[in-house]
């Protein structure tokens, strides 16, 4: 019987808590962890709301986190509930800085307990199927990504502009399409990254080893109203696919499926081979190049 932690109640946290609750786990969250509690998660009926991570840290019924709190305080917590042996879901990015992500993995590496970064794109329908058509070979070897992410900007979320908190656009927002490209094109060598356009679009390229190209379009400033929606799309030596998905209508429940292959890991005792912590890493290191080269207007090599 697994018992379950919610750290943070925003959006993510609330999301979260839905997904555990999808499996049938609601009354499993045994415990929301904030500092300002607020009104009751819709999806964790018996969860006790505490303001100290030790309160949740010292239960030893507690095995999972779900820590879905901002980003600069993801190494302290994951790190913590390592040390403490429970099992970590940690929303992306996984932290702000390469230093504090090489400092979670190797807690993690060093703990009997399962870390699993929450790199929810990998989760949905359409990516995971394209994927697979790679993986089978039916595309040749792949040649060039294009992956495109827009959003009108959302009451609440201003907190993205602040990038002491959120690493800004191309960290907290397009890690998920540079993560992608690094899932098909391998190993990232230079980063441009240019904004064009209105709204703040920004176009970033990515040069791989071996030849490979990666283009991703961001904006997180469409006028309002706008769905969300991202792309994805593979060109292969032998042929091309795509895929297209607006948030408005779909169904695709990719953060049930998500709560389901952590909890498949932590019961079966294998790493999560579909969200490695290095490749988490690499994401936020394309991501972190990506902002250096907006800021500086100039092309950074990764060594």
């Amino acid at each position: 019987m697994h018992s379950i932690a919610i750290i943070g109640q925003g959006r993510m946290g609330r999301t979260h808590a839905e997904a555990w609750s999808d499996l049938g786990l609601a009354d499993n969250i045994r415990y929301v962890c904030t500092p300002r509690p607020g009104a009751p998660l819709d999806h964790a009926p018996s969860a006790r709301f505490v303001t100290e991570l030790d309160d949740v840290l010292a239960d030893d019924e507690v095995d999972i986190l779900s820590v879905c709190t901002p980003t600069p305080t993801h190494a302290s917590i994951a790190i913590r509930a390592l040390e403490a042996g429970k099992n970590v879901l940690l929303e992306k990015p996984i932290a702000l800085g390469v230093d504090e992500a090489h400092a979670i993995a190797e807690a993690a590496a060093n703990s009997t307990a399962t870390l699993m970064v929450a790199h929810v794109v990998r989760f949905f329908r359409g990516y995971q199927e394209l994927r697979e058509t790679a993986d089978a070979g039916g595309l040749g070897p792949v040649r060039s990504v294009d992956a495109s992410r827009l959003s009108a900007l959302s009451r609440g979320q201003s907190w993205l502009d602040d990038e002491s908190l959120s690493g800004g656009v191309l960290v907290d927002f397009a890690i998920h399409d540079f993560d992608q490209l690094n899932l098909f094109l391998g190993t990232p060598a230079q980063i441009t990254a240019v904004q064009r356009g209105d709204h703040g679009r920004t176009l970033t390229t990515v040069e791989y080893v071996g030849g490979g190209v990666g283009r991703v379009e961001t904006c997180s400033r469409m006028p309002p109203g706008h769905a969300f929606e991202s792309s994805l799309r593979i060109e292969g030596a032998n042929g091309s696919e795509s895929f297209r998905y607006v948030d408005e209508a779909s169904d695709d429940r990719p953060y049930r499926r998500q709560a389901a292959y952590f909890l498949h890991c932590i019961e079966h005792g294998v790493p999560p081979v579909l969200c490695p912590t290095d490749a988490a890493v690499l994401a936020l290191r394309v991501s972190l190049a990506a902002h250096e080269s907006l800021r500086r207007n100039r092309t950074v090599m990764l060594p």
